[in-house]
């Protein structure tokens, strides 16, 4: 995964939400509206990657030292 491409499509979501209105009133409309795009957004951030299991158990074979704090390895 690129980070240019997780930008890409937040900026992409973004568009989604804001091409339907021409004009705001101010700039507090725009910043609200954008704060519930990203409300919006983000609820599909929480799922999972698909075979998640099988890659954590080879990143911890390769970067176990790396790894140790975050997944409690003894």
């Amino acid at each position: 995964m690129y980070t240019t491409n997780v930008i890409e499509s937040l900026n992409r979501q973004y568009r989604k939400y804001t091409k339907t209105k021409s004009v705001f009133p101010n700039d507090d409309s725009l910043m609200k509206m954008m704060y519930l795009a990203t409300m919006q957004i983000t609820k599909k951030w929480t799922s999972r990657y698909h075979n998640w299991n099988s890659i954590i158990s080879k990143l911890t074979i390769l970067y176990e030292e790396r790894l140790e704090p975050y997944l409690n390895i003894n």
